[in-house]
């Protein structure tokens, strides 16, 4: 595939385009960000690189579209795709970092951190023995690269870690796969539950009443879709004990409205949309590495399988 224009879509497209110059990469390229994008861009471009457009565009009229973040539900959630067009996605350090930010509420969590903070405010001397890793049982919904990555950490530390994807197949540090549609019974054993999965028809609301009901006193971490996760069923099984807390990097509106209830649960913990930023860097590290292997026609890892979603 020979691509020549190349349109780039971004908040941060001028400092993109920096990167891209300092590259030497031979391209005509512009850079835009979404409010000036029009038809005649895309009529012009053989690639469209962007990360989680607003409007709707007509991606049939270039080769190749390149999204500068790991999910593509912008692209493809509940949308007509033509599978002649090139959908490719970025892969970086996300596994690493989204490994990280779990862990670190894990840890909060089972070193009573705050427990501790809520005695020294009170000036209390109430000794209280933390919990080890390797008393946690973990299931973590998505066994791709991020969730495999984020199994991986946690593993290594002494987490017995379990897995729930689409096909169930065995995966390295996992001590179990579960399918999607048949992980319920192993439910009331865990702690924790991680959701890392992509955005489809198929895991919309999958964190629902019905799920929550299965657990008692968990600590659940949402880094995959704010649409995964039913926002009230969630703030019910917070009442009644079948969630202890809850942190939440994705949410269905972001930002966040100020008025929204899960604000002011004094158990659930917002971050925005932090978990695993694409630093410029990385983005067009992948990006100049996708194109040469988009035009010398070699294997792509990051390659979106358009009827599955991710």
């Amino acid at each position: 595939m020979i691509i020549n224009n190349i349109v780039v879509v971004s908040p941060l497209y001028n400092e993109i385009k920096a990167l891209i110059e300092r590259s030497g990469l031979q391209k005509d390229f512009r850079y835009l960000p979404e409010e000036e994008v029009t038809d005649e861009d895309l009529v012009w471009a053989d690639a469209f690189v962007s990360f989680k457009t607003k409007g709707t565009y007509d991606y049939s009229k270039v080769k190749w579209v390149h999204s500068l973040g790991a999910g593509v539900d912008s692209f493809l959630f509940k949308k007509d795709w033509n599978e002649a067009v090139l959908l490719t996605r970025t892969i970086c350090s996300f596994g690493q970092r989204i490994a990280e930010y779990c862990l670190s509420y894990i840890l909060k969590d089972l070193q009573y951190h705050d427990q501790f903070c809520n005695l020294k405010a009170e000036k209390k001397w109430h000794p209280i023995t933390p919990k080890l890793l390797s008393e946690a049982k973990v299931m973590i919904y998505g066994t791709g690269e991020i969730g495999h990555r984020t199994a991986q950490v946690l593993s290594a530390l002494g987490v017995e870690v379990y897995g729930v994807s689409l096909s169930g197949k065995a995966k390295e540090y996992f001590k179990e796969v579960y399918q999607v549609d048949s992980h319920a019974l192993n439910l009331s054993k865990m702690d924790y539950l991680i959701n890392t999965l992509p955005l489809t028809e198929r895991t919309e609301n999958l964190f629902n009443g019905e799920l929550f009901k299965q657990v008692s006193n968990i600590g659940f971490i949402n880094v995959g879709r704010g649409d995964s996760l039913d926002e009230q069923a969630l703030l019910y099984a917070l009442e009644h004990r079948h969630v202890r807390f809850s942190v939440l990097d994705v949410l269905s509106q972001e930002p966040l409205p100020e008025n929204h209830p899960l604000w002011d649960h004094p158990n659930i913990l917002i971050t925005p949309h932090i978990s695993a930023v694409t630093t410029p860097v990385e983005a067009v590290e992948c990006f100049i590495e996708t194109l040469e292997h988009v035009e010398q026609n070699q294997p792509l890892r990051n390659m979106v399988d358009v009827r599955k979603g991710f």
